[in-house]
């Protein structure tokens, strides 16, 4: 079953359930796949890679949002926001784990043959393809500069 179509059947069960934070993170994902459909022409599927992507995006945005709430004292808008972050998580892909991570990014250089800092624009072009989806891009970024330091 496509990722669109999971989020689809999502938004069904958590009205059934009245699961009210549910439905708020699932509605609001299934409302940036539509704009990301009528923004190109006549893109009647989305790939799943680019629903990933609009996840991802949302729970970056909403982790952001929710510790501005925890500095300001709004725990009551923390706990909501972290609900709907925790929802979205169960439809991206397992994150790497650390070990896992430097063991991606030293194959990556090996194949690549980089040496050095200075060529460590052509390891995060392999690498940001590769691992897109399954560990962030600054946690990549900074695997790649030690490896390379």
């Amino acid at each position: 079953m496509r990722l669109e179509e999971q989020i689809n059947e999502g938004i069904k069960n958590a009205m059934k359930a009245q699961d009210k934070p549910r439905l708020a993170a699932l509605r609001n994902v299934k409302k940036y796949i539509i704009e990301a459909k009528t923004a190109g022409t006549e893109i009647t599927e989305l790939p799943d890679a680019d629903v990933i992507r609009i996840i991802q995006k949302l729970c970056k945005q909403g982790q952001d949002s929710a510790s501005i709430y925890k500095d300001q004292g709004r725990d009551d808008l923390y706990t909501e926001e972290m609900s709907q972050v925790n929802v979205l998580k169960e439809f991206l892909p397992k994150q790497m784990s650390d070990e896992e991570l430097t063991e991606a990014i030293r194959q990556i250089i090996a194949r690549t043959g980089a040496s050095s800092i200075k060529e460590m624009g052509k390891v995060m072009g392999v690498a940001t393809k590769e691992l897109a989806g399954k560990a962030d891009g600054k946690e990549i970024s900074n695997k790649v500069k030690t490896l390379l330091s």
